[in-house]
């Protein structure tokens, strides 16, 4: 690649998330990098014995994550920082047994038109939102699977803000059990935040992201409170005589309240990462040990997961977990079956499932402003569509999702390194996508 193409695309990338993580502009930019020329074996990121200079991504390189070498990135985290394991128990996997009577090509060649109007079908949709991985379940079968470039299917992605759907399942679950209170004072467990915006926050708030902080996810703004978290958990290098927060504990207990909570839901990444230190006080263990405990050894996964950690091994709830994608769609196969396992074990709860398919309050949610959602909501760190299927989603920044439609019988999960962080990038095309494969499975026998 030439250095005019890696400028380009580093100024695209740039320009793509000039918004928050998750807010939704009216559409995608109009140009896109080609994704077959873009793909990792395109342009031979990592390969060779070792690979050649230009070749090789590593943690002091701050473009390791920018498109397109998080499309290596992505699939490769454990050789670039620390991580924390989460066990996968010493049983037998849960099967994911292979639907009969459907085709590879008649999934990709379901047709649908985009938010923006355009035809398109589901072959498109994979190729032109740069999917590194996607699974599609239906009554607990594959009828779909495929994988992309750097991934495979026993090497665990990058889920970016899905960790925190499984943050918040895993507050709802302590919730049930009667180890954790919504109703609490977040200081009732971390007395240490006093004196921070969630001072006078509850539990509950935190889980539903209804939080006055003052805090941007702005990545075009070199002075926006994601990078102080980014260094902070040490994703980004440090410059030399850094004096900020080491920690995210250190981080946390800095933020100010900005507004009043409980008036509008907005989107905040540091609020999983005190939901996560709640969890971790609330249970004593760590937060991998928990999600290993409540849910991990208990949906039959196949390989371990991991988090990214910071310089004391604290785990990221707010987007460093990293699984395979087959156990992503166990792990919402469970959800759909009110919290059954496909191995048939009861994980959790159906009351805890139940929680989050009701969603929060559409009225606070729609303060937020995101265009391309009309009439969701947003509970226990999950994405309610309220649509008439009830279908509902975890999402994470460069098209990470699971995506669970009750009416349908139906759970996609997928893993992507689009260039535009924002999931204005991928909506467009994804949701119409999801749902029109709904729709046909709907029809199947």
């Amino acid at each position: 690649m030439t250095l005019r193409l890696r400028a380009a695309l580093a100024a695209l990338t740039l320009s793509a998330v000039n918004t928050s993580l998750h807010a939704q502009a009216p559409a995608a930019p109009a140009a896109l990098p080609d994704p077959a020329a873009t793909s990792v074996d395109a342009l031979g990121w990592m390969r060779g014995f070792p690979p050649p200079p230009d070749k090789q991504i590593t943690f002091e390189n701050p473009a390791g994550n920018a498109f397109p070498r998080n499309r290596w990135t992505f699939s490769h985290v454990r050789e670039v920082v620390p991580t924390a394991n989460v066990w996968r128990g010493s049983g037998a996997a849960s099967p994911l047994p292979a639907a009969t009577g459907v085709t590879p090509e008649q999934i990709e060649g379901i047709r649908f038109k985009s938010l923006s109007g355009e035809d398109s079908t589901v072959a498109q949709m994979i190729a032109n939102t740069y999917t590194d991985g996607i699974l599609v379940l239906h009554r607990g079968q594959v009828v779909y699977e495929k994988y992309f470039g750097a991934l495979t299917p026993e090497r665990p992605h990058l889920a970016m803000s899905v960790t925190k759907s499984f943050v918040g399942t895993l507050a709802a679950i302590l919730a049930d059990e009667g180890k954790l209170d919504p109703a609490a004072p977040v200081t009732k467990y971390v007395p240490e935040l006093k004196d921070s915006a969630y001072g006078d926050a509850t539990v509950r708030q935190v889980m539903d992201m209804t939080i006055g902080v003052r805090y941007s996810e702005n990545y075009a703004d070199p002075q926006a409170e994601i990078w102080d978290y980014s260094r902070a958990g040490g994703f980004i290098p440090r410059a030399p005589g850094y004096s900020g927060p080491k920690t995210f504990y250190e981080f946390l207990a800095l933020q100010k309240k900005e507004g009043a909570h409980d008036e509008a839901f907005g989107y905040k990444t540091i609020n999983a990462e005190v939901l996560a230190w709640i969890l971790r006080r609330a249970s004593n263990q760590s937060l991998a040990e928990l999600l290993s405990e409540k849910i991990w050894r208990r949906i039959g996964a196949e390989q371990d997961a991991y988090f990214m950690v910071d310089s004391i091994g604290t785990e990221s709830g707010g987007g460093g977990l990293n699984t395979t994608l087959r156990d992503l769609a166990r792990f919402g196969e469970t959800l759909r079956n009110g919290g059954r396992a496909p191995n048939g074990q009861q994980v959790f709860s159906k009351a805890v499932v139940d929680d989050i398919r009701r969603g929060g309050d559409p009225a606070k949610f729609a303060k937020a402003g995101y265009g391309l959602l009309p009439g969701w909501s947003y509970r226990n760190m999950w994405w309610v569509s309220n649509n008439a299927h009830g279908a509902y989603m975890a999402r994470g920044i460069h098209g990470q999702s699971i995506y669970v439609d009750p009416a349908a019988q139906m759970v996609i999960v997928r893993y992507a390194a689009h260039p535009v962080a924002a999931n204005a990038g991928n909506d467009p095309l994804t949701l119409p996508g999801f749902a029109a494969v709904a729709d046909a499975l709907m029809k199947r026998p």
